[in-house]
């Protein structure tokens, strides 16, 4: 006994050994990739921005609250560029406008290369232009008609009080074939050019003064797809050049995923998933995040008929009563009684893979230890696995439902224009299930009497097996 006490306790010893060693060297890797990341130039936390809606006529008192950002934290590193993306209305521009401190926040802090510039006055924020300027969505509106572009492009250096060596104009000239525009151009008014043109004139105008931060709110999104192209590459250039550190609001996922090296997405007045670009692309975990992700076009036909679609159904909750906890609840189709009760945080689950999501999509769960679901093909063909990103809902329902509530989300792949009927092949087996009580039956009679309505074969129903 004596010598199996001391041989188990010498395993013991040796794997307790092993363990520290490897949390060693974890610890050492750890800081190593902290110490090669580069420092964070805008850090944001709790920020918020609401705004009030006041009633007409006499008084105008307030009538509601719009909570177009509703608590924010994320970070953007020395010369990275993290990309926002979410449907329109969710915040995003809002959240630009606050980081270059246009909008002054209702709530939260926002940090600059380690200063507090949330509370900073006008006067203050003056010296700090010159390190953080805007490229903004629209660029016939952000330059003034009755101003040549040598005056626009010049106006930085006149208002920061900066003499640049050769003086204004040539430093201007520069600027304009920095942008791929012509010296000549200087005296030239924004009217004469065009609408790609225009927006290398706000480019030009935000380098400038060299700074650190361009926020860039849809900086292609007027464009042809042949300008944007440009817009593009002539902005990984001047990064590249300048070593610029961007943050670039946009709805192209396309464009988003060739200029950004990490990706947050918002829903609502709040971001649900920030990643690393591929991982993003190539796992999203946010279900909120596969739907948009689904939502981008494929060149390639095969690759497109062979792809899951996924349709939310439901409009966007107004953010004037955004719902309870989760607010993505109400269009997801993995949503629980908890996602109703609980709002859940934004967590790190995987690397810096952040996911605010109690069921979050790509990750196995004690239930499901493959994330797979069995479905059935329009074809007649047996069950076969497929990845958690096609769902239906119990109570049936088309693509077009009125008032009821129908599918979370359908299938648009091979048999796209099926859709209804594939999802009324599952809710037709699910409720044969139930036939053995009299509730059951009146429901299918229900259905069959709707089908025939429609001139559609009712589920299930072949000449074989005529419909009771």
């Amino acid at each position: 006994m004596k010598v199996n006490t001391t041989v188990t306790e010498g395993a013991r010893a040796g794997e307790d050994v092993k363990a520290a060693e490897t949390a060693e060297t974890a610890g050492a890797q750890t800081a190593a990739e902290q110490a090669e990341r580069p420092e964070v130039l805008v850090r944001v936390r709790g920020l918020r921005k609401h705004f009030p809606v006041k009633s007409g006529g006499i008084g105008r008192r307030k009538a509601g609250t719009v909570k177009a950002v509703d608590g924010l934290d994320f970070d953007i590193r020395e010369g990275e560029t993290l990309g926002l993306v979410g449907e329109s209305g969710c915040g995003k521009s809002t959240t630009g406008r606050m980081v270059m401190r246009l909008l002054d926040p209702s709530a939260g802090t926002i940090e600059f290369a380690g200063r507090d510039v949330t509370k900073l006055s006008r006067g203050q924020l003056r010296p700090l232009r010159r390190d953080f300027q805007m490229i903004f969505q629209d660029p016939q509106s952000s330059l003034n008609p009755r101003h040549t572009v040598g005056t626009i492009v010049g106006a930085p250096y006149r208002l920061q009080k900066v003499n640049p060596e050769g003086g204004i104009k040539k430093a201007v000239q520069e600027l304009l074939e920095l942008v791929g525009l012509s010296p000549e151009h200087y005296n030239r008014y924004p009217h004469e050019f065009s609408g790609g043109q225009r927006q290398r004139i706000g480019i030009a105008r935000a380098l400038a003064l060299r700074p650190k931060l361009v926020v860039a709110d849809e900086p292609v999104s007027a464009l042809d797809v042949s300008i944007q192209a440009q817009v593009v590459n002539l902005l990984d250039d001047l990064q590249s050049e300048f070593g610029l550190t961007y943050l670039i609001i946009a709805h192209d996922l396309s464009v988003v995923r060739h200029t950004s090296d990490r990706v947050a997405v918002m829903y609502l007045g709040k971001i649900v998933e920030i990643a690393d670009r591929e991982d993003l692309y190539t796992s999203p975990r946010h279900p909120y995040t596969v739907a948009l992700m689904s939502a981008v076009p494929v060149p390639d036909p095969g690759r497109r008929e062979s792809r899951e679609r996924i349709l939310l159904k439901g409009d966007v909750p107004s953010p004037m009563d955004p719902p309870a906890a989760c607010r993505f609840h109400t269009r997801c189709w993995k949503a629980q009684d908890v996602c109703k009760t609980v709002e859940p945080p934004l967590a790190e689950l995987v690397g810096r893979h952040q996911v605010a999501c109690h069921f979050p999509e790509n990750t196995p769960t004690a239930g499901e230890p493959e994330a797979v679901e069995l479905v059935k093909r329009v074809s007649g063909e047996p069950p076969v696995p497929v990845t958690g990103v096609v769902r239906e809902d119990v109570d049936g329902g088309g693509a077009g439902g009125g008032a009821e509530e129908g599918p979370k989300l359908t299938k648009d792949g091979p048999g796209r224009a099926a859709t209804q009927d594939a999802s009324a092949d599952v809710s037709a087996a699910r409720d044969d299930s139930a036939t053995q009580d009299a509730s059951a039956t009146e429901d299918d009679s229900a259905t069959r009497a709707s089908a025939a309505d429609t001139g559609k074969t009712p589920p299930g129903d072949t000449p074989e097996s005529p419909a009771p």
